[in-house]
């Protein structure tokens, strides 16, 4: 939905499929996966930022519309994984390219107003992924003592350098995702998860999956 979405926000602007220009401009927007969308179209589009809002205008509105005809359903193990974590009193946050309004959108069609402490986008923290922020605006918003108390989980290489950049102690890559191990490794991951299903275990005192090998900080 979100491939798809992009592809219709860049032909809008003249890029359309069977051509180089698309095949680069995907090929960027697969290695931003993770930052923020507006960010994503200005990579594509550097001197015109009018086209860049225009894409993301479309992007938005392709994205909202797919999530109305066909919703959103979470991967196996997600919701069960989310109530072991808030069964332990261990706080959630739900981190986001998205617009907020997307955003909203996405919790909506998921019904995850219990499920989570606090959910943020780009908006809310003054920079996307890869930078530090949404993660250290969680901490202060949701009371954390030290960062080092904190994990984070996603599934693209922005979001592994996010967490690195943090500080968090756990920085889990999924490969539930769009890239592979060995980007997530790139990213800086300190463990390779499965799915978001094995976090609990990892965070709450088991270690189901290896610890990364050669993961770096940047």
């Amino acid at each position: 939905m979100v491939e798809r979405a992009f592809a219709e926000a860049i032909a809008t602007q003249g890029i359309v499929p069977g051509t180089g220009a698309y095949a680069r401009a995907m090929v960027h927007v697969h290695r931003s996966r993770g930052c923020p969308k507006i960010d994503v179209f200005r990579g594509i589009f550097p001197d015109n930022e009018a086209q860049a809002q225009a894409a993301n205008l479309t992007f938005e509105r392709s994205f909202e519309g797919a999530i109305e005809r066909a919703g959103l359903v979470p991967l196996p193990g997600t919701v069960e994984a989310l109530d072991k974590l808030r069964d332990a009193d261990i706080k959630i946050c739900f981190i986001t390219g998205f617009s907020r309004a997307t955003l909203g959108r996405v919790l909506s069609a998921l019904s995850w107003s219990d499920k989570i402490d606090l959910a943020l986008c780009p908006e809310d923290a003054g920079r996307g992924r890869p930078m530090p922020d949404m993660v250290l605006n969680a901490v202060l918003r949701l009371g954390i003592e030290d960062v080092r108390q904190v994990a984070v989980a996603g599934d693209s290489e922005s979001e592994m350098l996010c967490g690195r950049r943090s500080g968090a102690s756990v920085v889990a890559g999924l490969l539930t995702g769009v890239h592979s191990k060995e980007r997530l490794l790139n990213g800086g991951a300190t463990h390779i998860l499965d799915s978001l299903a094995d976090l609990p275990e990892l965070v709450l005192g088991g270690v189901p999956a290896e610890p990364a090998v050669g993961a770096s900080a940047r």
